[in-house]
């Protein structure tokens, strides 16, 4: 702390009642750097005193001349929780933004219209713990566990030892029906059995949203206004849907685009389903797809009503559980 002579020597020669010198002593004692030893230690006087003339120099510039021959005392520091927000300002809010989409025709993908969504449909950040999660208990859940096979105790026979324990020179051995013999049972074999895990219905949702953010981002969401169907049929049609893959970059040498449909389309499945080309592209409907189909594949192109079903269906998590009471 600074001591008490070195304050009033500071505010002496601030009043004009000590002369001002340069002597070494003096330089020492009224050295900005040397006032104060601390960085808790209170604002000397003449800090006060040039503060208040700051304060008041810029308020007179704004409202006229109030400046008076007396000081008045400062007013209190700010607290440290308004320093610290306005040095670290919080991220903006995903939930208060909205993501606009640009409709396309199928199958010319020309740009028709917009449509806008809540931000915390196609904004959310991503987070990969959530998205494993939810891939984790798709494929739990897709699990048969469908294998069974018979126990020692379920097969027919008889319980006979088959030789004595003892004086054969050979193994012991139990009846016909153990595992050591040909025709015998299994030892621990599997039995029928549920893999299925549980996830929270709300982070399941989450999950939903937050993969087709992670398109809608990086630009492979493509929505379609209307019907995702083609109105050729014949030899040529399998020819003329690939090269229409190929010229929106949305066959295999992108990355195999995922078509997903309100309901099924006959003609552009059919087409899609026949010869080779599935290495091109996939189309599911909109029931049929999970998490993991959204993430594994190039682009999602995806029709604005199914775009509308997945958002009515995996929403859960936004809805109040806090009831009005009138």
């Amino acid at each position: 702390m600074a001591s008490k002579r070195i304050c009033r020597s500071a505010q002496a020669l601030l009043n004009g009642s000590l002369a001002p010198t340069t002597s070494r002593n003096a330089v020492r004692h009224y050295h900005p750097s040397l006032t104060r030893s601390m960085a808790t230690e209170p604002i000397l006087p003449s800090e006060t005193i040039a503060q208040s003339y700051e304060n008041a120099t810029l308020t007179s510039a704004s409202t006229g001349p109030i400046l008076t021959d007396t000081f008045s005392e400062p007013p209190p520091p700010a607290p440290a929780s308004s320093t610290y927000s306005h040095r670290y300002q919080q991220p903006p809010n995903p939930f208060l933004k909205t993501a606009t989409c640009t409709l396309h025709s199928f199958p010319s993908f020309e740009p028709t219209s917009y449509a806008t969504y809540p931000g915390s449909h196609l904004l959310l950040p991503v987070r990969r713990d959530i998205l494993h999660r939810a891939v984790i208990f798709e494929g739990d859940k897709t699990r048969q566990g469908t294998a069974n096979v018979k126990w020692r105790d379920e097969l027919k026979g008889s319980s006979k030892k088959v030789r004595p324990q003892k004086g054969t020179g050979s193994a012991r051995l139990g009846d016909s029906k153990s595992p050591m013999l040909k025709g015998g049972a299994k030892a621990f074999g599997p039995k029928t059995r549920d893999f299925s895990t549980d996830l929270p219905r709300k982070i399941y949702d989450l999950a939903w949203r937050m993969a087709l953010s992670y398109r809608y981002r990086r630009g492979e969401l493509i929505v379609i206004d209307g019907e995702a169907e083609i109105d050729m049929a014949g030899p040529g049609t399998m020819r003329w849907v690939k090269e229409m893959l190929e010229w929106n970059k949305l066959g295999n040498a992108h990355g195999r685009s995922l078509f997903v449909t309100l309901k099924r389309r006959g003609r552009f499945f059919g087409t899609l389903e026949s010869g080779d080309m599935g290495r091109e592209a996939k189309a599911m409907k909109v029931g049929h797809v999970d998490v993991k189909d959204l993430l594994e594949r190039g682009h999602v192109v995806i029709e604005k009503a199914a775009l509308d079903r997945i958002f009515a269906e995996h929403s859960h998590d936004l809805e109040s559980k806090v009831k009005l009471v009138a």
